[in-house]
């Protein structure tokens, strides 16, 4: 293991990473930062989910770059706490974590996102596992628990242990362990930027849409599960059955020589084969040029039932077209939902006592 740490940081170039400078791009565009130390002194590190263009950015930079960016990052961050520890005369070894869900979306959990997300946490694992002191997740979605479940096997059980998943009343919690002027004004503290932004915008970065122009790619490589042809004037229909409300669909595809119809369709009639008219459009049936550029997306079941996806060529009276695709049932982290659920269960009754 130290062996393989010491691999890394050779090949990241640590003696030099202060100096490094990471693409334009990601210093515009990659949310979070530094604000502020915790009431024992540790740095907080925020995570702002919302407005990462996950895709924007993975067109636009390679995947070593968002990796070496993350290890500047945790460079950077053990160099404040050795800067602690000579100010405070104790030892500050770790790090408070805040992560804001507020926003997540099914445009998160794009594959190649989710990946490159898992190779960053695989990093810090690998060669900080005794950074992490605590994580707060706040203002989390109900999507969070199948966000979650994508990356937890990447975890150690040491961090999962670390993780806290706060409810309606993440501030009252977060002055617990934060003072309230170690805090942006944004999330509930007293803290702002010397212009009285408090979004303390020059300390964290709120992201947002990456501008095309950046872009150096417009697709990156899949390999895909499944090939089909699909006949002229046909259609061609995957089913997934769905147990539970909460689980997500994913999918990817490409077509071959010219554009394909794609939709899903929730059945409405068990075991026997239904066309598009007799189902529920779960996700509008439409045209897509996929041998262009391939085409990806997600669906969020909200009930139980056999999903259809549904490829259309019945418009096309010449030509076959050639499919290939992969689709994924995404699971919610059943512990992550229960944790929700008391949530919930919480802020429904502190609002009857209020009322």
């Amino acid at each position: 293991m130290l062996r393989k740490h010491v691999v890394f940081r050779k090949h990241m170039d640590s003696e030099h990473i202060h100096e490094w400078k990471a693409p334009e791009v990601l210093e515009k565009y990659m949310t979070g930062g530094l604000c502020g130390f915790d009431r024992s002194g540790c740095p907080v590190w925020y995570e702002i989910i919302g407005p990462l263009d996950a895709k924007g950015l993975l067109f636009s930079a390679s995947k070593q770059d968002f990796i070496k960016k993350k290890f500047q990052d945790c460079e950077k961050l053990r160099e404040v706490g050795n800067q602690q520890t000579q100010k405070l005369g104790r030892k500050i070894e770790t790090l408070t974590m805040i992560y804001d869900f507020d926003g997540l979306g099914l445009k998160h959990l794009w594959k190649p996102a989710v990946e490159a997300y898992g190779d960053l946490l695989a990093m810090f694992e690998e060669n900080y596992p005794e950074s992490l002191g605590r994580v707060f997740i706040i203002k989390a979605p109900r999507l969070f628990p199948v966000a979650y479940n994508l990356v937890k096997h990447l975890l150690s059980e040491d961090t999962r242990n670390k993780i806290v998943v706060l409810g309606s009343n993440w501030k009252e919690v977060l002055h617990k362990h934060i003072d309230p002027a170690e805090i942006p004004v944004e999330y509930g503290g007293t803290l702002t930027d010397p212009d009285g932004n408090p979004k303390c915008r020059t300390k964290l970065n709120y992201g947002g849409d990456v501008p095309k122009k950046y872009y150096v790619r417009d697709q990156l490589k899949h390999q895909y599960d499944h090939s089909v042809m699909v006949s002229r004037g046909s259609t061609h229909q995957v089913e997934y059955e769905i147990l539970f409300p909460g689980c997500v669909l994913r999918w990817q595809f490409m077509s071959d020589g010219a554009d394909i119809g794609f939709g899903v369709y929730l059945k409405t009639k068990a075991g026997a084969r239904q066309h598009a008219g007799e189902m529920t459009e779960m996700y509008p049936n439409q045209r897509y040029n996929a041998h262009l550029v391939p085409e990806d997306g997600s669906l969020t079941c909200t009930d139980p039932g056999v999903y259809v996806l549904r490829f259309d060529n019945t418009y096309s009276y010449i030509h076959a077209k050639k499919i290939s695709y992969t689709v994924e049932v995404l699971l919610p982290d059943k512990k992550s939902e229960e944790q929700f659920q008391e949530l919930e269960d919480q802020t429904k009754e502190l609002k009857i006592n209020h009322a």
